[in-house]
């Protein structure tokens, strides 16, 4: 969609959320930002208030469906949102071990549950207006489960396929959907981690990258290129041949 007025944007507080908040951030624009850290979620709403948007915040954790979605209806009540992007996520992993089932479900209930949390409740008012766009934070990682980081892959996956699917269903009420894969983005998430990380990205250009393929309406904003095609060619190789590859890859710690 281009020059969205009303954007709600979770995990607001950090990384690609808050460069998502501060590149969208004008005059005539409200943002409606979501975070679970208050300190910075204030201070993201300060610089967008300082480049002339309209910011309304809330601490609500994308896992907590109820307030949460009492909170979109309320705000979508007032001015009609015209995008969403789910981009709340978190990520661990098992430094070389087995991930725990508490782990695993955490991860779920924020990257998958969270995402379904943040879009449902302004959905059907989207197909009643025949209009707006629904963004959903997936990854690289969507491609092919990794070693190490077993829940965040699958629930990228889901993310990104649940999405996909999406899109072929709200097209014939004016609504855009759109998955975004992301590889290695300067963040919070990131900064933990104790590899390589090829064609590490600043979160800046990450949010030029999205916010353009966004007003586009691709169905798919996948970056960096090399890493997507190398993602994109795990994912299709045989089974066996990318474990004996993985296996020699590093693992996320914990």
């Amino acid at each position: 969609m281009r020059d969205p007025r009303c954007i709600f944007i979770t995990g607001a507080s950090s990384g690609i959320g808050e460069a998502l908040a501060l590149s969208y951030a004008a005059p005539g624009v409200r943002l409606l930002l979501t975070g679970r850290d208050g300190g910075r979620l204030d201070g993201v709403a300060v610089r967008c208030r300082e480049r002339g948007a309209d910011v309304a915040t809330t601490l609500i954790d994308v896992t907590d469906r109820t307030a949460l979605a009492a909170w979109i209806s309320a705000r979508d009540g007032e001015i009609p949102i015209d995008l969403v992007i789910a981009n709340a996520g978190i990520s661990a992993g098992t430094g070389g071990g087995v991930e725990t089932e508490a782990q695993a479900r955490a991860i779920f209930a924020t990257n998958l549950d969270g995402v379904l949390n943040s879009i449902h409740p302004l959905i059907p008012a989207m197909v009643a207006r025949r209009r707006g766009q629904v963004a959903l934070m997936s990854s690289l990682a969507s491609f092919r489960g990794l070693p190490g980081a077993a829940a965040y892959s699958g629930s990228k996956a889901a993310v990104r396929v649940y999405g996909e699917a999406l899109r072929g269903d709200l097209a014939p009420h004016k609504v855009t959907v759109s998955v975004i894969c992301p590889g290695f983005v300067v963040s919070r998430m990131t900064a933990v981690n104790r590899f390589p990380m090829p064609f590490l990205m600043d979160a800046e250009k990450a949010a030029a990258i999205i916010r353009t393929g966004l007003a586009a309406g691709k169905g798919r904003v996948a970056f960096p290129f090399p890493t997507y095609a190398v993602s994109w060619l795990l994912g299709m190789l045989p089974t066996a041949l990318v474990d004996a590859l993985l296996a020699r890859a590093p693992r996320k710690g914990g």
